[in-house]
């Protein structure tokens, strides 16, 4: 743990910094696959919505 003399004596622990890098842009098989999980999300909450509101209906 890296820690740090202050005037008074006392100790400070500070965190490790993680390693810093930089993010490549998507490729564009992962911008397909963003937009196929998208419109699969969509869908299920669509779905989600429909079926709420058919079985509040029934009663």
């Amino acid at each position: 743990m890296p820690y740090t003399n202050e005037e008074g004596g006392l100790l400070n622990n500070f965190a490790r910094e993680p390693k810093v890098y930089e993010a490549e842009p998507p490729t564009s098989d992962q911008k397909r696959n963003y937009i196929l999980l998208g419109l699969a999300g969509a869908a299920l909450v669509t779905g989600l919505i429909v079926v709420a509101f058919s079985v509040s209906q029934v009663g």
